[in-house]
């Protein structure tokens, strides 16, 4: 009895932390990252000065650790645990429960692919530094651009998907009435996140650069 109940109370935290670390830090950090991205849609050059202060950061590597990679990994690891221990059955019983339960693991899973991927390519392989350039003739190849389009509507998805899941979770969301407000919450944000996503690859790939008013 000892066990189980030490097992339950394990996997109550687990869950509760499995849900935080979507938001705090990932969800944060991919807010974070789609606007420090989001020069490119003022100018290469205005791009190319927020990615040079940011590859000079003290300590750039340990707190990517700390902060990114290790949250990243717990999440996807414990999400895939989840996805493995639970039954889905969206297909026999298509409320619209089920089908969020399901997308929200397909996209988590798309998501931790690109995402594994892109810092492959552009964290690792560049050595931590890329210019407007690079991602502009990477994103020049329409199999990449689509492969980024891919990736950036999966993390969206799961983010905003995954707000709702996390307010419900910690108490934030109890009554109905609260429920759909972080529903709709969490569905503005997926939007929201997804066209900014989708802009900035358009910025990169048709050297867009709709608020170049803004410079001086």
């Amino acid at each position: 009895m000892r066990s189980a109940a030490a097992d339950s109370r394990t996997s109550f935290l687990l869950d509760k932390l499995h849900s935080l670390s979507g938001v705090i830090p990932i969800g944060a950090y991919l807010a974070e990252h789609f606007f420090e991205n989001s020069y490119a849609l003022v100018s290469p050059a205005k791009y190319n000065y927020v990615a040079s202060k940011l590859e000079t950061v003290p300590w750039r590597l340990p707190l990517e650790i700390l902060l990114i990679w290790a949250p990243i990994a717990f999440h996807a690891c414990y999400g895939l645990r989840i996805w493995w221990s639970g039954k889905q059955n969206a297909t026999s019983h298509p409320w619209m429960a089920n089908w969020m339960y399901l997308l929200q693991r397909w996209t988590g899973v798309l998501a931790f692919l690109f995402i594994g991927y892109h810092v492959w390519t552009v964290r690792f392989l560049s050595h931590g530094k890329t210019t407007y350039a690079d991602i502009a003739q990477t994103m020049a190849d329409a199999r990449f651009a689509a492969l980024y389009a891919v990736g950036v509507l999966a993390a969206s998805f799961h983010l905003g998907n995954g707000l709702w899941n996390f307010a419900c979770k910690w108490g934030l969301a109890v009554t109905a009435r609260s429920q759909r407000a972080a529903g709709w919450f969490g569905a503005l944000t997926a939007i929201a996140f997804s066209v900014a996503g989708l802009a900035i690859l358009a910025g990169f790939r048709f050297h867009w650069t709709p608020f170049d008013s803004y410079l001086p």
